[in-house]
Parts: C-alpha cells; structure tokens; sequence
C-alpha cells in the first residue's frame, strides 16, 4: 500500500526549458545546438554536465553558478515554469490522504525557491545539498527513507530519470514511476533498457 508519494523536481514538476536556454545563452551557444549536444550525451549514458564540457572544456558548473549569480543571473524558476497538471496533482494526492515530498539533487539556492513555491503542499523537501548525499546515489534514496514516516515499501518515488530516479529508488524498496516528459524519460522510454525495468 502506497503511504507516501515522493517527486523529483526537473522535468517531473519544473519544466527547465528556460533555465537550460539561459545557461546556453551564458554559454554564448545557439540553443538549437545545445539541445543536440544535450540529447546526444543522455542518449550516449553519459552524466548531463559533459554537455558542456563540449563547448568549454574547462567548464566548472559550481563557479559558473556563482559567476552567474555575481552577474546578477542566478538560476532561477518559478511559478510559471510548474508543469501545468502540478498543482491539480498534488491538491488530489493530498484529498487522497497521501503523504508528500520533494526531493531531488539541488542547490541550496534551488532549495529555498521550492520552499518559497511549494511548503504550503508538501510535508518534505528535501535536497542533495541539505543532506550532502546525490542521486543515483544509494544514501540519497537513504535520506528519502529516514525522512519519510513510513516504511521504503510504502513510499513511492517519481521521476523522470531510469538512472537517477528508478533504478535507485527501487534499489531502496521503493515503488517507482516515470513521468513521460522531458529529455531524459524521452530518450530512455524508447530503450529496450528502460521497456524491462518493472515499474
């Protein structure tokens, strides 16, 4: 029986479609060429930030962070970046009786914007910088488990992500369920890979 229902952040509740186009523009890239670059380095299984390595192989994306925040360009989402079934969801999961959490590799600045968006909805947020451990890390889905007041086998993680969502959180003893949207469920759902996991 699923007690509690935890999600991840990009692509499963936040459309990062303009916070990607911002770093691409930081990057002085053509956006089109990005998302190529982007897609081809999910496709190959390779860790997101590779990505821009290709364009600046010297590319280090915590001081690129801060650099962008001293320029007065900090990464930042909003109300109007919420994926529009969001709100709906969670108002019914809630009249279900269902406890829910946030939880997802961010920042700490990330951290306070989902505080600021979602404290109201949720009874966890949770991020990789609060608890020092990230995804697909195990310990994460560890951190989840802890915080969560019901047993692995009666919380279920969602993501958009096989790699970092779940095959992790499954690997924990959660439930698991892929949200179909976004680069990564996009390019994943069409693998035989992906088709043999059971959800």
């Amino acid at each position: 029986m699923i007690r509690a229902v935890v999600f991840d952040v990009g692509e499963c509740l936040v459309d990062e479609t303009k916070e990607y186009g911002t770093w691409t523009d930081w990057l002085g890239v053509p956006r089109h060429t990005f998302a190529a670059m982007f897609g081809a380095v999910i496709a190959q299984g390779r860790d997101y930030r590779e990505t821009f390595l290709e364009f600046d192989p010297a590319f280090d994306l915590d001081a690129q962070r801060e650099a962008r925040a001293a320029a007065g360009q900090p990464e930042h989402f909003d109300e109007t970046d919420l994926y529009s079934d969001v709100r709906p969801a969670l108002a019914r999961l809630r009249e279900e009786g269902l406890w829910l959490g946030i939880a997802d590799n961010q920042t700490v600045r990330a951290g306070r914007i989902l505080r600021e968006l979602f404290s109201p909805d949720v009874d966890l947020i949770g991020t990789s910088d609060d608890w020092g451990a990230s995804k697909p890390d195990l310990e994460f889905f560890v951190r989840v488990a802890d915080a969560v007041p019901f047993r692995p086998e009666e919380i279920l993680y969602v993501g958009d992500r096989v790699d970092n969502d779940l095959r992790p959180g499954a690997a924990a003893g959660m439930h698991t369920a892929l949200v179909r949207r976004g680069p990564w469920a996009t390019i994943q759902w069409n693998t035989a890979d992906v088709n043999a996991l059971e959800l």
